[in-house]
């Protein structure tokens, strides 16, 4: 299994020597538990390779998260338990941004009978933090917490397009650009060609590249220092076509934003 974006709390080659004001134990605890971000369950082999830690420690730090109640056990595979989500609680309870989002992605949700999104970059990823959905027809169970990758999806973009040129090169650069459909854009130079253009527009439009049939336009919401995060509404294909969504839905979606947006200013203000 290869391992997503470099990242400083997931990558021991990028972690400081021995201090004391580094507790190693601690971070390679929170290594084995992002090991499952886009795995339901996880062999011990799979771990310690993800982690590059040595198959001992793996285990004992995959055997004190089941003595704790945060994963369980099934033969040779290991799976996370609802319990581990306590420890996203406190900064999903505590986030501003959810707060003032959700009663107006519920809304329009309502209102457009499609699924809405908010969401953040971490690292390279789409970080689900509020979600708004109808009955939805799309086949990704995604819900509060998961995480998508940001290169392929209008969300992502819009994102990606809010971090500096540099920043967003190199995101791209490091980033694992699976070929999802046969539509997947995985091209560094086209990636930053399609992220400049949304960047000078102010929202995207992807259809099917992270998966056949799904559609979702995103623009960004800004607090007082730029863009923090994105809305998107998505749906699937065979309900509407992109033009008809983007003329009928994409007003809407821009005033969310707008809305959002000056109220997480003036929160901050």
């Amino acid at each position: 299994m290869t391992a997503r974006v470099s990242d400083p709390w997931t990558d021991i080659s990028k972690w400081p020597g021995g201090s004391d004001t580094f507790v190693e134990a601690f971070a390679k605890g929170l290594a084995v538990i992002s090991a499952f971000g886009y795995h339901r369950k996880l062999t011990l082999t799979d771990v310690a390779r993800q982690t590059n830690l040595p198959r001992a420690g793996a285990r004992r730090l995959l055997y004190t998260l089941v003595t704790l109640g945060m994963a369980r056990q099934d033969g040779d595979d290991f799976m996370l338990t609802p319990r581990i989500l306590q420890l996203g609680f406190a900064y999903l309870s505590s986030l501003s941004l959810r707060e003032v989002a959700q009663p107006v992605i519920e809304t329009l949700s309502r209102k457009t009978d499609e699924v809405v999104a908010i969401s953040v970059l971490d690292g390279a990823d789409v970080l689900y933090i509020a979600r708004a959905e109808v009955t939805s027809v799309l086949r990704r169970g995604l819900i509060t917490g998961s995480r998508i990758p940001a290169f392929c999806t209008s969300m992502g973009r819009v994102l990606l397009a809010g971090l500096p040129k540099e920043e967003c090169s190199a995101v791209l650069a490091h980033s694992e650009r699976r070929q999802w459909t046969r539509t997947t854009v995985t091209d560094v130079r086209k990636l930053e060609h399609e992220i400049e253009k949304v960047r000078a527009q102010g929202w995207s439009l992807v259809a099917e590249e992270l998966e056949l049939g799904a559609f979702g336009m995103a623009v960004p919401i800004y607090g007082a220092n730029g863009t923090i995060a994105a809305i998107n509404l998505s749906t699937n294909l065979a309900r509407h076509s992109p033009k008809a969504l983007f003329k009928t839905f994409m007003p809407a979606l821009k005033a969310a934003a707008d809305d959002i947006s000056q109220h997480l200013i003036a929160y901050e203000q």
